[in-house]
């Protein structure tokens, strides 16, 4: 197996760690504050089949439920999707500590997901509140800190 590909799966394996640790981290902050859940995700599921054309079929609530089975998909599929980046990344031998990994990968997560969201007019980061930055920001830094962590453990670095 090429070290791009092996690469890639250890890294998507990193991803769906972080992505767990990041759910992990949101829903702990949505039980402790009694904070209810984010609606950008849906948003965000809505908006792309409309900008792609496709209807999501079924009458009010069908269509309701697959938005709401669609948009976690979502974001386990950009966490999965950005470890694999990383992980291609380190195959090339481009690995630092724990620290820098952990920062560039908040980083990503950050931009990755909030960045189309932003563009897509969903959010605008810059008009968030500072509980909104701290709500975000965390479970990011959670993603970040676990994925980085089991890339360095899967090429015997961490």
């Amino acid at each position: 197996m090429s070290g791009l590909v092996r690469g890639a799966l250890r890294g998507a394996a990193a991803g769906a760690a972080g992505t767990t640790a990041l759910n992990a981290v949101t829903y702990l902050d949505m039980a402790v504050r009694g904070r209810g859940s984010s609606s950008t995700p849906e948003d965000t599921v809505v908006r792309l089949s409309e900008l792609a054309g496709v209807e999501i079929p079924g009458d009010e609530e069908v269509r309701g439920n697959r938005i709401q089975g669609l948009a976690p998909m979502t974001g386990m599929l950009a966490g999965v999707g950005m470890g694999s980046l990383l992980g291609m990344v380190r195959s090339t031998g481009l690995r630092r500590g724990m620290v820098v990994g952990t920062g560039a990968a908040t980083l990503l997560a950050l931009v990755g997901t909030n960045g189309p969201m932003t563009v897509l007019g969903i959010t605008d980061p810059r008009a968030w509140a500072f509980a909104d930055w701290v709500s975000d920001v965390v479970p990011h830094a959670a993603y970040g800190l676990v994925t980085s962590a089991v890339l360095h453990g899967l090429d015997g670095t961490g």
